[in-house]
């Protein structure tokens, strides 16, 4: 392949994932029309959203061992067939349980997307895999800044909430062609000897790497989807913002999470290794969320959402995948599977945790969040100290 078809199906893959952006936090930002067309409160809703997890959980490891076989390009299509009925749906859904099924649809979705959309990036940018992954968090980011802007806009002028979600059905309606008719790069596949491949898959360090490594999948995931979900309810209940200015820091959120991309390209094009990249991205998290958790003032808030962007949604999660996937370059795609499982894992379990939280007040989520980072750090950690068995 040229340069300009890499680069032509690069932008149409991580257009995708702009769309997806908007899909993590649409549900979230239409909580009240949405319980109001179902009949159910707004925990009901945060249920509806646990949906996306599990339909994640149900096909991620299959799908990515299955990429491995029949290629790539055929996940990316069936990502985004599933992801459009899923907008259409559920904006025509009567009760939350036609939602619930919707919602497991765009969790499945996400997976198909995953599974083709990773390992061909790193197939089509072979010498530059960490900072091709890490750019759709770039393309999520900005869907899910673009997002609340419209939901706010949609607002104002009395528009009906479906037509963001229509909006989106669109894009992805018109980018399935360019897909369908774009040409992928092959497979690629690692040369090894017999002796090598068993010492490479007896070693301690690197099973206690993988389980760490899987273990923060659904760390990372869990810090950055927990606050992006609950993160307007935050302002709006603990600092009594008005509904605008608490769905700004959504939008500080996302402007963060997009210069953390902007970050770790830099960083990573220098020859930065990725262990010390998510080691101290981890342990900033950590301290942002212990300010915003802890320091009650909204200044203090809006630097935090801004630092919990950049530090925990700026690519920190396709950075583990990337070390991950170096130790198993034969087999991206299940590795992919086995690490956005554990992400799938989070999706599904933190909207039904936080849900029950909630009863308790947002503040207690917050609190929880932070024990979920600290964790993170200690898998940081742990992969910092085995950094050896890492050449990314």
């Amino acid at each position: 392949m040229n340069k300009r078809a890499r680069l032509n199906l690069g932008f149409h893959l991580y257009l995708n994932y702009f769309v997806h952006g908007m899909a993590i936090v649409i549900l979230a930002q239409n909580m009240v029309p949405l319980g109001q067309q179902w009949g159910v409160s707004v925990s009901k809703v945060a249920m509806v959203i646990s949906s996306l997890g599990i339909g994640r959980l149900v096909v991620l490891y299959f799908s990515g061992r299955l990429s491995d076989k029949f290629g790539r390009q055929i996940f990316v299509k069936l990502g985004i067939l599933a992801y459009i009925p899923f907008f259409i749906g559920i904006i025509l859904s009567p009760n939350v349980y036609i939602a619930y099924i919707c919602g497991i649809l765009a969790g499945m979705a996400n997976s198909f997307l995953d599974s083709g959309t990773y390992p061909a990036l790193m197939e089509l940018f072979p010498r530059t895999a960490t900072t091709a992954n890490v750019l759709i968090k770039a393309f999520v980011s900005a869907g899910e800044l673009l997002l609340p802007i419209l939901v706010t806009v949609v607002e104002n002028f009395k528009i009906w909430y479906g037509a963001t979600f229509i909006f989106a059905a669109v894009i992805l309606f018109i980018n399935y062609f360019f897909i369908a008719r774009a040409k992928f790069p092959e497979m690629t596949k690692v040369k090894v000897t017999v002796e090598n491949e068993v010492k490479h898959t007896m070693s301690f360090l690197q099973r206690i790497n993988a389980v760490t490594l899987t273990i923060y999948g659904y760390i990372s995931m869990s810090t950055f989807y927990l606050v992006s979900q609950w993160l307007t309810k935050y302002g709006q209940e603990v600092l009594k913002m008005d509904l605008p200015s608490a769905r700004y820091l959504v939008s500080v959120y996302s402007i963060g999470s997009l210069t953390g991309v902007v970050l770790i390209t830099i960083l990573t094009s220098r020859r930065v290794k990725s262990v010390y990249v998510m080691l101290v991205s981890t342990i900033i998290s950590l301290l942002a969320l212990l300010s915003m958790t802890f320091i009650l003032n909204s200044t203090v808030i809006f630097i935090s959402s801004f630092v919990i962007g950049m530090s925990a949604a700026g690519g920190v999660m396709q950075v583990g995948l990337v070390i991950m996937s170096q130790l198993f370059p034969n087999k991206k795609g299940t590795v992919t599977g086995i690490y956005y499982t554990a992400g799938a894992i989070s999706s599904f379990t933190i909207p039904v945790i936080t849900g029950y939280l909630y009863k308790f007040g947002v503040h207690s989520i917050m609190i929880f969040d932070v024990f979920i980072a600290v964790v993170g750090v200690v898998c940081a950690v742990v992969i910092f100290l085995n950094r050896k068995q890492v050449q990314v």
